[in-house]
């Protein structure tokens, strides 16, 4: 009988899109996603997550977004 590790906390790195919007990749496990606007991407983060995980006993109970901006500024 083998037990599945539970699975508290899934962590999301975030960061703008080249072509605007948002991208979201899952640190750990294969999720990706992508959205206009902050709130859109939190949704389907949510979604992608429920959905990567259905089927299973035991899925992440909370997810952090690492929210990861590169700026340039002049010397």
């Amino acid at each position: 009988m083998s037990a599945e590790k539970s699975i508290q906390e899934v962590m999301f790195v975030v960061e703008e899109a080249p072509e605007g919007g948002y991208i979201a990749k899952g640190v750990g496990v294969s999720i990706f996603t992508e959205a206009d606007t902050l709130e859109e991407l939190r949704r389907q983060i949510v979604d992608a997550v429920r959905c990567h995980y259905s089927g299973q006993s035991s899925s992440p109970r909370l997810v952090r977004l690492h929210h990861v901006k590169d700026e340039i500024i002049a010397a």
